[in-house]
């Protein structure tokens, strides 16, 4: 097997060579490339993933699925991994800041130029196969984790299971986390509808893990009819917690006073213990010790989760753009004492739930300062607040044409004991979130 460095030079083209030398001007172009933004669907990217030779890869494959504790659950993952010394591979979407977070390897967002590569050798193998920006960018992650020969990838489903891109390539492992309901344009409008598309990600024989402690019937008949060896929380595996640690524990392995990860969100539990499930699962291959979980957990952090920025008046950034992230958002707030008011920051995709959100999110909120999402799927703030008012929500709303405008006028007009919070979707964190690193710059 070649060295990792004589692996991606040999594949190296020169930038001359490429339909484009800049990241930005690929990711432009692939947004425009396909009639739809979301097609689900694996023909396509199959066959460009077969020309490319990525449908059987050398590395072990976990997939993970699910409505939310996605991204914690594959963090976890490849932080246990890699502190036991594995080459690991992570995808995960969207993205807060850059593009390059989707893809990491060792720990490490892939830099440009390698995308930029990779993008042109995924352009040349698929002809005039059409491709979406998600395809895209899972036939990158497939194809670079190859070129880095990595012992592990780690990849999140980006919608549903079975007809998601990431589901070209057979999981060694699966693991479903929580199941709720989201995207119903495109997996249903019930929990049941959602696991079977879900549980698309199982294969014959291949151990399959759910962390949702009450997943659907039809998760656990989808396992039965495919001979899959479903391992769920609660029923085969454990945890237990106290104020300071948790434990865990299967049939064969008890694990006591483990840290907690992330102090006032117990809902991390669930993804934890599910990923200890994985690793229990592949220990034969890829043993890692308890200091490795100890540290990995202990240390698991991550961008956009219940994420504390201190200050004057602080701030806590969380992604949640459904009514159970919601839920869960609003229990961890009112665990975090607050003297003066709560001020929410919201902006949300069209397709979402605003009603149920919003309905949730009222249990905390003093004022509400709404935000246009200028993106093609964005919902603008008119809309959002005409919904405010359909529910009866009237008092203390305001509406900003940015997440910047609103930041910067709450913190001019808010007092001490305040805080604000900003949540509803990815983009409106991202936002956030470059508007709040500018400033401390």
């Amino acid at each position: 097997m070649p060295s990792k460095t004589e692996s991606i030079s040999s594949s190296r083209i020169h930038p001359d060579k490429l339909r484009f030398n800049r990241l930005e001007k690929w990711l432009k172009w692939q947004e425009s490339l396909h009639f739809t933004a979301i097609e689900l669907g694996l023909e396509r990217c199959r066959r460009v993933a077969n020309n490319m030779g990525l449908l059987k890869p050398a590395y072990n494959v976990i997939s993970v699925a699910g409505t939310n504790g996605k991204g914690s659950s594959i963090t976890m993952l490849d932080k246990i991994l890699r502190n036991a010394g594995y080459s690991v591979g992570r995808y995960t979407s969207p993205h807060l800041l850059r593009y390059n977070e989707r893809i990491c390897i060792n720990g490490e967002e892939v830099a440009d130029s390698e995308l930029c590569e990779s993008f042109d050798r995924i352009d040349r193998a698929r002809g005039d196969i059409s491709l979406t920006y998600f395809e895209f960018g899972t036939l990158t992650a497939l194809d670079l984790f190859r070129q880095h020969n990595v012992d592990l990838a780690v990849l999140e489903v980006g919608l549903g299971g079975r007809l998601d891109a990431v589901n070209v390539l057979d999981a060694d492992v699966a693991l479903i986390t929580s199941i709720d309901i989201d995207h119903q344009q495109w997996l249903g409008d019930n929990r049941e509808s959602i696991a079977r598309e879900k549980a698309g990600i199982f294969r014959n024989k291949a151990p399959a893990i759910c962390s949702d402690p009450k997943p659907p019937q039809s998760l656990l008949d989808c396992a039965d009819a495919l001979g899959t060896p479903l391992s769920v929380l609660g029923r085969d595996f454990k945890l237990s917690m106290n104020h300071s640690f948790w434990s865990w524990n299967s049939d064969d392995v008890s694990l006591q006073k483990l840290p907690r990860p992330m102090q006032f969100c117990d809902f991390q539990l669930e993804n934890a213990a599910g990923v200890l499930m994985v690793l229990e699962k592949i220990k034969n291959d890829y043993p890692v010790s308890i200091e490795h979980i100890k540290d990995g957990l202990s240390s698991f952090r991550l961008n956009g989760r219940m994420q504390f920025i201190p200050g004057r008046i602080p701030k806590i950034l969380d992604v949640a753009h459904n009514s159970e992230s919601v839920k869960v958002l609003v229990k961890n707030l009112r665990r975090i004492p607050c003297l003066g008011q709560t001020h929410l920051i919201v902006g949300m995709l069209k397709d979402k739930d605003h009603p149920e959100v919003f309905k949730v999110l009222n249990h905390i909120a003093d004022s509400w300062n709404i935000i246009t999402l200028t993106q093609d799927r964005g919902s603008d703030a008119k809309t959002l607040i005409s919904e405010l008012e359909t529910l009866g929500i009237k008092g203390n709303v305001t509406e900003y044409t940015s997440v910047e405008q609103a930041l910067d006028k709450l913190e001019e007009i808010s007092m001490i004991g305040d805080r604000i919070v900003v949540t509803g979707s990815f983009l409106t964190v991202g936002a956030a979130l470059r508007h709040l690193d500018q400033e401390s710059n």
